[in-house]
């Protein structure tokens, strides 16, 4: 059975699975010091080393990229993606899971949140791609500048949220785009939530935010 991670070391097991979030490597030693802010590179080695003793970790002191997460089981976990949500038209959200996606458990879902998978770009310049999975939080309140979900007829869209006193506007990242304007009172226009996070997979990297 492992044992407990130091404040420390749990921040630094942290780092390792953002980093191959984000980049689908797991950084090196020197990447650990500087992100640390060790002026050595022993240092980061002695807190690595600690957490290999216990368990979460296995080191290859041949391999300049040295570290393998030998724990996968208990630091993530798989979560259903829903359906498809829109970054350009409108997709469909289908009411049972179409894929699933293996999520650190450092990622906090909060309750009653839900995953949708991204088609579209046009919220590129949000960090928002084709192929990214949104978590959904469900909320009844939104505010301007949230990225929401919204669902027009049976079909949901991803956009930037734009209140005006008589219609809402939803709008894109992306300068090819225009914004979808619908009227407060329409009985075929509903908002769903708030995107709290991203999770990326980019020809197999994965990202969380």
């Amino acid at each position: 059975m492992a044992k407990e991670l130091t404040g420390i070391q749990q921040k630094i097991l942290n780092f390792l699975l953002e980093q191959r979030a984000v980049k689908g490597i797991l950084p090196s030693l020197a990447e650990i010091a500087q992100q640390f802010g060790y002026k050595n590179r022993a240092t980061a080695r002695q807190h690595l080393q600690s957490i290999e003793k216990k368990g979460f970790i296995k080191i290859n002191p041949k391999k300049s990229r040295s570290i393998e997460i030998t724990m996968e089981g208990k630091l993530f976990s798989q979560h259903p993606v829903i359906g498809e949500v829109a970054a350009g038209n409108p997709l469909t959200i289908y009411q049972d899971a179409i894929d699933t996606v293996q999520l650190p458990n450092v990622v906090v879902m909060p309750n009653d949140s839900f995953l949708l998978k991204v088609k579209g770009d046009s919220l590129k310049d949000a960090y928002i791609f084709n192929g990214d999975v949104v978590i959904v939080k469900p909320e009844t309140e939104f505010s301007n500048g949230q990225i929401v979900v919204a669902v027009l007829e049976d079909a949901a869209v991803v956009k930037r949220l734009v209140l005006q006193h008589k219609s809402i506007e939803l709008h894109s990242e992306n300068p090819n785009f225009q914004p979808i304007i619908v009227d407060r009172g329409d009985p075929k226009f509903r908002m769903v939530g708030v995107v709290v996070g991203v999770y990326r997979t980019m020809a197999k990297k994965n990202m969380f935010s």
